[in-house]
């Protein structure tokens, strides 16, 4: 079936106004760039997606609320986009509350949305990649500088406006990729880590990727644990006041969450944190792998929980708060969690 053209796009959302855009899109057989796109001219204008040019705008825009997502998992900050720090590999926004990691490569379409809703109108701007997937949205909030607004269009509008895209095929999600025979060397370079960031360079230098790793290393390094151990971590952090640092990310941003969570939600396959200023909404039913990892640096150990999709996307990881706080609860709190092989015994 062909795809729908813009004209087409917006009849159909007239029909379904009130739908979620990544389900109408899912439901019609588009992107969720094509459907903002199909408005261009009326409620969205094409602006520069480049994040040296973006984020200074998201930085003056004031108190707002930050979105990232992938297929299984979403991120919602309300704070301030604070210290914008750009970078030939990834840039960063690093406020206390709204902490991103940008990989500008992958800010290929973004669009400044305006919508009428039931108490005035609902400003955005949202990116997406060349695949028209969602990257990352700014939603203005009813204190944020709306004034801005008519300045940041007219500096960042691009000067065609189209209500079409050009897309490129969604790139598939790399699989597992680790060799058992490689196992004594992985371990040994794992051994001399001294900090969390030299991981990924790490595992390349092994020739194999983050999921294949943990699949070869084996314990203390990476122990599988049952897929319910990502919400028994949440319910627990929350119960027992354990800050956490939790991270959502696709191609395009990573965005992280430090502090305190409250509120743990279960509603149908899907687990959520309702905090008053950040909220997680997670598809517990998408985990298929999950590994509590253990990574040495020179401040002492660092444990997370890391959590897989089927086709070996990485959803979501969780690790302990460590700007002064002990380290101890965390790390009891995941050594407690429930391993697979006590299911599979």
């Amino acid at each position: 079936m062909a795809k729908p053209g813009p004209d087409q796009i917006r009849a159909l959302r007239a029909e379904n106004p009130k739908a979620r855009a990544r389900d109408f899109a899912a439901q019609h057989g588009i992107t969720e760039a094509d459907l903002v796109a199909a408005f261009v001219g009326q409620s969205a204008t094409a602006i520069v997606a480049d994040p040296d040019r973006l984020m200074p705008w998201a930085v003056r825009l004031g108190e707002v609320m930050a979105l990232t997502r992938n297929e299984s998992c979403v991120h919602e900050r309300v704070g301030s986009y604070l210290d914008y720090r750009t970078g030939a590999f990834a840039s960063m926004i690093l406020g206390p509350e709204i902490d991103l990691r940008i990989f500008g490569k992958h800010w290929v379409h973004a669009f400044a949305l305006e919508e009428q809703g039931e108490d005035g109108p609902k400003r955005s701007i949202q990116v997406f990649d060349a695949a028209g997937d969602a990257v990352h949205k700014i939603h203005l909030k009813p204190q944020s500088n709306h004034a801005l607004w008519p300045d940041l269009i007219a500096n960042m509008r691009l000067p065609g406006q189209s209500p079409a895209l050009d897309l490129s095929p969604r790139r598939p999600v790399e699989a597992a990729r680790g060799d058992s025979a490689a196992a004594p060397a992985l371990r040994t370079a794992w051994d001399r880590m001294t900090d969390t960031h030299q991981f990924i360079g790490m595992t390349k230098d092994q020739g194999m990727n983050r999921l294949g790793a943990y699949r070869v290393a084996g314990a203390p390094y990476a122990e599988r644990l049952q897929p319910e151990a990502v919400t028994h971590t949440l319910t627990r952090a929350a119960e027992a006041q354990i800050p956490v640092m939790i991270f959502v990310g696709n191609l395009g941003c990573i965005q992280i969450h430090g502090g305190p969570i409250e509120k743990i939600v279960p509603m149908g396959p899907w687990i959520n944190v309702m905090d008053p200023r950040f909220n997680l909404h997670l598809r517990a039913d998408h985990l298929a792998e999950v590994y509590a990892v253990w990574k040495p640096t020179r401040t002492g150990d660092v444990l997370s929980v890391e959590g897989f999709a089927a086709d070996g996307e990485l959803i979501l990881q969780i690790f302990g708060y460590r700007k002064d706080t002990p380290a101890e609860p965390w790390n009891a709190l995941v050594r407690g969690l429930p391993r697979l092989e006590e299911v599979l015994a």
